[in-house]
Formats: C-alpha cells, sequence, structure tokens
C-alpha cells in the first residue's frame, strides 16, 4: 500500500455553559436536550460503531468541564430522558411523513440513551478513549476566556478542569482546546505548569502556517492550527455544505409541535414556501459532500507536499454541536467521511497520532489571537460587553479576597468552595459571546448578573458574620458543578 499523501485531524469542541436549574424554554435546559438528543448521542453512536469494526484513532473530542458534568448530573439526566420521550409524544402529534421520521429518530435516541448513557456521559466517553477511538481534550473549569482572567484564578480553573477530566475519564488530559482558541503571550508556561502538552489555535495566529504542529516560545507545548481553508467548506455560512437545499432547516418549525418539518430549499425563501423535508433526498446530499470533503482534504494535502516536500497535515476543528443540533445531517456526514478518508491514500488520526509521526515544524511566537471576530478579543472585552468586563473584574477581586480570608481557617471551607464555583460561572466566555452576537442577550446578562450576586451575598454574609454557609448551600443547590472543587488549591 502506497504511503498516504498526509494526515488529517478532525478535532470537535464540545462545550455549553452551565444550565441545569436555569430556565428550561427557549434558552435553557431545552438547550442542553437538544444537544444531547441531536449531537452528542449520534455522534457517540457514530463513534462506537466504528470502534465495533476495529476502527481506531478516528478524531479528538474536546469536552470542556462545565459540560461533562452537566451529562453525568442526574437532575440533567432524568431531564433529557424525560425530553427524549417528549420528543416521540411529539413525533406521533404530528403524524404522517414527518411523524414518521421523527419516530425513528426518537426510538433510537431512547434506546441508546437507556442502553449506553443512564449512568452519565462519562462511561461513555471513557469507553471511546480506552479504545482508542478518540483521543479527549480536557480545558479550564468553566469555560472562561483565560486572557481577561485573573492568573490566579486562571491557573485554578485550568488545574482543576484537568483533574475533573481525569476523575471523569481515567485519564488526565494532555491537550485542551483553549476556550474560544483564546491565546496571550506566555500562556504557554500555565500549560507547560499543568501538564498540557498541546493545543488549539485559529488559523490566522500561526499565519496560515497550519500544516505542523508549532512549539510555542521556549516551551515543549505545541499549538495546532484550524486549517481554514478546509474548515470553511463546512463552516462557511456562504458555501458550507449545511446550507444545501437538500437539508433539513434548521430555523423553520411546526408551531404545534416543535419538530422542523422543512428543508432548506433556498436561501431566500420565506419559511412557509419552503418544500418538505425529505430523508432521502438528504441521504443522497450526504454522500455528495461527503465525497467533495474528501477530496478537498486531498488536494489540499497534495499541495502541503508539494510546497514542503514532505507530507503535511490538515486540521479541521469545529463546534461539536454543529454536526446533529444544528446541521441534521451531520453525523451521518462525518460518518461517511471518515469511512472515506482512508481509501483516498489520507491517513486519519488524532492530534497526540500526528505528533507521534513526526508532524511538527519549528517554534514559534504567537500573538494575541482567539477565533472570535477578527481573530481577535473584540467579543469579549469590546464595547457592547463592558459592563460584563467590569463586573467580571468586580467579582473575581471580591471571590479572592473573600477565599483568602476564608481559607486561613483549618478545614475545607463550602463556603470558599461555593465563592469560587459562582465566580466561575460568572465569567464564562458564553455570556460575553451571546451579548456581543446578540444571541438571547437577556439571558446571557441575567445568568452573568445571577453568579455575580451570588458572589457578593456569600462575600458580604462571610465578611459581616452573616448566615455564609447558609447561603452558600442554597446557591450550590442550583449551581453545584465540579464536587472536588476545593478552595484551599488556589493558588496563592
Amino acid at each position: 500500500m502506497s504511503e498516504p499523501v498526509g494526515t488529517f485531524c478532525l478535532v470537535l469542541h464540545s462545550h455549553l455553559p452551565w444550565l441545569a436549574h436555569h430556565g428550561r424554554w427557549p434558552v435553557g435546559e431545552e438547550w442542553l436536550n437538544q444537544a444531547w438528543a441531536h449531537s452528542y448521542l449520534p455522534l457517540a453512536r457514530v463513534l462506537r460503531r466504528l470502534a465495533e469494526e476495529g476502527r481506531t484513532d478516528l478524531l479528538t473530542l474536546g469536552v470542556t468541564p462545565v459540560l461533562a458534568a452537566q451529562l453525568d448530573d442526574p437532575h440533567t439526566l432524568r431531564g433529557v430522558h424525560d425530553w427524549l420521550g417528549d420528543w416521540q409524544l411529539r413525533a406521533h402529534q404530528a403524524g404522517g411523513e414527518l411523524g414518521a421520521h421523527e419516530h425513528r429518530g426518537s426510538a433510537e435516541a431512547l434506546s441508546d440513551f437507556e442502553t449506553h448513557w443512564r449512568h452519565g456521559g462519562s462511561p461513555v466517553l471513557r469507553g471511546l478513549a480506552e479504545h482508542g477511538a478518540v483521543e479527549l481534550l480536557g480545558g479550564p473549569l468553566a469555560h472562561p476566556f483565560q486572557p481577561l482572567l485573573d492568573p490566579r484564578l486562571r491557573s485554578f480553573s485550568l488545574e482543576q478542569g484537568l483533574r475533573d477530566g481525569e476523575t471523569r475519564w481515567g485519564s488526565r488530559p494532555q491537550g485542551i482546546w483553549a476556550p474560544e482558541c483564546a491565546y496571550a503571550p506566555g500562556m504557554e508556561q500555565g500549560y507547560a505548569t499543568a501538564g498540557v502538552q498541546r493545543f488549539l489555535v485559529d488559523g490566522p495566529a500561526l499565519h496560515g502556517q497550519t500544516s505542523a504542529a508549532r512549539p510555542v516560545g521556549r516551551s515543549d507545548v505545541l499549538a495546532f492550527g484550524r486549517d481554514l481553508e478546509v474548515s470553511y467548506r463546512v463552516w462557511s455560512p456562504r458555501a458550507g455544505y449545511p446550507g444545501s437545499a437538500e437539508y433539513r432547516d434548521f430555523h423553520t418549525h411546526d408551531h404545534g409541535t416543535g419538530l422542523k418539518p422543512s428543508r432548506v430549499t433556498g436561501r431566500h425563501v420565506d419559511p412557509h414556501e419552503k418544500a418538505p423535508y425529505d430523508p432521502e433526498l438528504a441521504a443522497g446530499a450526504v454522500a455528495r459532500d461527503a465525497a467533495d470533503f474528501v477530496a478537498v482534504v486531498r488536494r489540499r494535502l497534495e499541495d502541503l507536499a508539494r510546497a514542503d516536500g514532505r507530507p503535511g497535515l490538515v486540521v479541521a476543528a469545529y463546534d461539536t454541536e454543529l454536526f446533529g443540533h444544528w446541521w441534521h445531517e451531520g453525523p451521518a456526514w462525518l460518518d461517511a467521511v471518515l469511512r472515506l478518508l482512508p481509501g483516498a491514500g489520507v491517513r486519519v488520526s488524532t492530534l497526540r497520532g500526528a505528533v507521534e509521526a513526526g508532524h511538527v515544524g519549528a517554534p514559534v511566537e504567537l500573538g494575541s489571537s482567539s477565533w472570535g471576530s477578527g481573530k481577535d478579543w473584540r467579543v469579549w472585552e469590546g464595547e457592547a460587553v463592558r459592563d460584563l468586563v467590569d463586573l467580571n473584574a468586580e467579582v473575581v477581586r471580591t471571590a479572592l479576597d473573600a477565599v483568602d480570608l476564608l481559607v486561613k481557617e483549618p478545614g475545607r471551607s463550602p463556603v470558599a468552595d461555593q465563592l469560587l464555583r459562582e465566580a466561575l460561572l460568572a465569567v464564562s466566555s458564553d455570556w460575553a459571546f451571546m451579548v456581543t452576537k446578540d444571541s438571547a442577550v437577556d439571558y446571557a446578562r441575567t445568568r452573568a448578573r445571577t453568579h455575580a450576586h451570588a458572589v457578593f451575598e456569600i462575600a458580604h454574609a462571610a465578611a459581616t458574620g452573616g448566615p455564609a454557609a447558609e447561603l452558600a448551600a442554597r446557591w450550590r443547590r442550583a449551581d453545584g458543578p465540579f464536587p472536588a472543587l476545593d478552595a484551599r488549591l488556589l493558588p496563592s
């Protein structure tokens, strides 16, 4: 068999903010349930099926600690099981071809959940990793925008996030998808201290030179860059596959059942004029677009090999929730692509496998970057979110000052633990992103202010001899991820 033309790494970033106990619909637990049903369940099913066929090193799967906590939480496990049952009831209500299609989907999801997921997401992810099907990436606890975070809390959040991953999956993640792919010069030193060996940046951070991992500065920590030429073949709102006429339209709903009855039909077609969804038509589009993507990857690798004189690397990276939740046919497309690539002479691997195969280039000095608009930090520190930036600074200062006093007392402090938990949830990068992008703005601001209020209330009670323990316990009933969080481990 001839040598592969190069290596392809698919990297998926699975993340949702802490949604449990913070509203249900249209934003809140409904968001989690939809992503779980339409993305996490079918993706795991695809990977499990490929693994059972003996395939390994299929992709690199990032799962943020805050999402992993929700996939294991008894409250959210009960909630998604109820949601799956309701999905089946709505399918029966719809009737016709739409109802039949949705019935098949809901029945498969219910069976899958009850067979594999009833004890949480960690056994599912751990099984895939132990089989060698995936490499799991971790991250800081509640998805903060790290460059803007106090260094003490940044270090604590990353170390505890990696420990959380080790507890859930049986091995400490060696790589991370940094929240928002955000980087500031010097962060590689914190990564090295935490044992992080590799992380993701967006392609422009490496000036498009993404055909190899690059050691950052004088460290041994490797930066992998997204190949935008390949990634945008899927992701681009103008030319990406999910916008094709045959695929199910995400935005059009049947108001009686909440189901999606239409296909895209056309970019400028009004919702009431869209054609009915046709699964067979969509399946044909999946086959077409999977073959096209494989051809795009191969051509890119051939170009890199000619330019560099050796086999190169392509890293295509996406939000997991794109596949299934946003793009209904996405999991089937992934299945087809992962099957077709080896036959096209492309080596499929994880990031770890790419390093082992020698795809490591010369050291690089990185500037500040992210994968947001402008590839800088404007989404998370721009004028639209100045109030949240100022609020975050006050929250962190208040929490750290209070914790420093509380941990001087002997023994573990549940009050200090909850202060840090609420502070981390308050500074989640999601709230600024949602505000800047004008997506559920009121919900995002309410969430940030709610967690901020918890910090201020608990800290004030602790400082004045008030009922701090009772307040912390009450807040934890809603905001209880990361049970192992121990404020005594905060760097001094």
